[in-house]
């Protein structure tokens, strides 16, 4: 006797169901069109890569979050964690690639980490990179993409927010910090939006407990050191330029703070010269992200109107990543959209709407002796551009196939039977308008008596009226 297997999924992991995956697809479909308007090109990865591809590449907590896999060959290998790892590999790996090369790529990574509310170890992210471009016009092309893609989306309110890991390096000079504690102090920086000041601060120093009694390690700094690092952050300001003015006047002392400074100072002044206001993009001194291979400008986006949701896309630029597997730097820049985490912030704000299927019209299958009618009909439709299901299932009355259609949120249904053959018509009925006011029933006549949201049109105009209603409901 054959045991039967409990159905489950492994903590961390989840289903995605019809309904989500084609609202997913309809907002991938848009952040592509965005990213090949500004002329970038697919690529895909595996999901596997070799253990040492992965580690060392982005600080301790990465390094301690990837998922460890073996293949019949007993090799260590990892399932990527970014997609940025692995273009990195691709562009050591294939030297013969055009210069710069400005790629996108949507796929899942996974992460070891704890799971949490609306926080997986397997999420989608959809990326956009520029590879072998030392100037801030790369930069500054990343910045106004996230820009130009959100708007798409039509989030309503966005702000990007950037800053520059070369500023903070500055910092760390400024606070007396070693450069080796870098990495952990903008890990910690990194999760200011997150946890508040005060335990960005208990973190720096001595460490805290969370809610949870887990133990929160702290870095080890001084209660001066902190002070310097709270002043820093405390430069803020409505306009980029009053940033900048401020942040010179602190890091003015500095060995190599000017040049840097100039930098992000060339990318706002590009941005503003683009159109891209205050409103839009911020100089953000406290934007760290937490990866350790980033080397310059940093940014983040957030949608005002879902703060709750955090950080819906972010990036920087990391020229020294591609130097772990060719010994040179190589000039890169890029983002990230956390899919899942926008597409959560998108319904969550009403502005991505909810389809459970693909068809926008049910064919019902009410007389097997018209079955290849039936069939006629639906092949016509599809040759003709519009997506349409054929009812296959066991029911047979109008009603319970009406059902189906209702549950699928089909908007528009075909009723066809011997009567209508002879007199050359189709009924079509409009769920849509009809959802609140049909009664399901197993009697055809009953049925059809029902008239909300139906109409009958003329069997040699079936395309055209269907392509008329659809518009319509539109």
């Amino acid at each position: 006797m054959n045991e039967t297997v409990a159905p489950r999924l492994s903590r961390g992991l989840r289903d995605l169901l019809p309904d989500q995956l084609l609202a997913r697809q309809e907002m991938v479909d848009t952040i592509r069109g965005v990213y090949e308007l500004y002329g970038f090109v697919p690529l895909a990865t595996p999901a596997i890569e070799y253990l040492d591809v992965l580690s060392g590449s982005a600080g301790t907590e990465a390094q301690q979050s990837i998922f460890r896999v073996t293949n019949p060959e007993k090799e260590e290998l990892g399932l990527r964690f970014d997609l940025t790892v692995p273009l990195a590999r691709v562009i050591a790996q294939y030297p013969d690639l055009p210069r710069p090369f400005r790629r996108y790529q949507v796929a899942s990574v996974w992460r070891a980490d704890k799971p949490d509310k609306g926080r997986y170890r397997e999420f989608t992210q959809f990326d956009l990179d520029s590879v072998g471009v030392e100037s801030e016009l790369a930069d500054t092309e990343i910045i106004a993409g996230m820009c130009d893609t959100l708007a798409a989306l039509g989030v309503g309110r966005y702000l990007v927010r950037f800053s520059s890991r070369a500023v903070l390096n500055l910092l760390l000079a400024y606070a007396g910090i070693p450069a080796d504690q870098g990495t952990d102090v903008f890990r910690v920086l990194d999760k200011l939006d997150k946890v508040g000041l005060d335990k960005v601060k208990l973190e720096l120093m001595n460490g805290y407990k969370d809610e949870s009694g887990d133990m929160i390690r702290g870095v080890g700094l001084s209660a001066d050191q902190v002070a310097r690092i709270e002043r820093f952050l405390d430069i803020k300001a409505e306009a980029r330029r009053d940033v900048l003015g401020k942040l010179r006047e602190l890091f003015g002392t500095l060995d190599g703070a000017a040049a840097q400074i100039d930098i992000i100072e060339r990318i706002s002044s590009h941005l503003y010269a683009l159109g891209y206001g205050d409103d839009q993009v911020s100089l953000d001194l406290s934007i760290a992200r937490g990866l350790a291979y980033y080397t310059g400008p940093v940014f983040e986006a957030i949608l005002p109107d879902a703060p709750q949701f955090g950080s819906v896309f972010g990036g920087g630029r990391y020229d020294d990543l591609v130097k772990r597997f060719t010994g040179q730097s190589i000039p890169a820049v890029g983002a990230s959209i956390g899919v899942d985490r926008l597409l959560a912030a998108l319904t969550s704000l009403g502005r991505i709407g909810t389809r459970k299927a693909t068809a926008r019209v049910l064919i019902t299958h009410m007389d097997a002796a018209l079955r290849e009618d039936y069939m006629a009909m639906t092949w016509e439709l599809r040759r003709a551009g519009i997506p349409t299901e054929l009812f296959l299932g066991s029911a047979k009355g109008p009603g319970k196939q009406l059902k189906y259609a209702d549950q699928y949120d089909i908007p528009l249904a075909i009723l066809y039977g011997s009567r209508e053959k002879e007199q050359g018509l189709v009924t079509v009925k409009d769920l849509v308008a009809g959802r609140e006011q049909l009664k399901p029933t197993a009697d055809r006549k009953e049925y059809l008596s029902q008239r909300a949201g139906q109409v009958t049109v003329p069997r040699a105009e079936l395309v055209e009226s269907i392509r008329k209603m659809l518009a319509e409901l539109e």
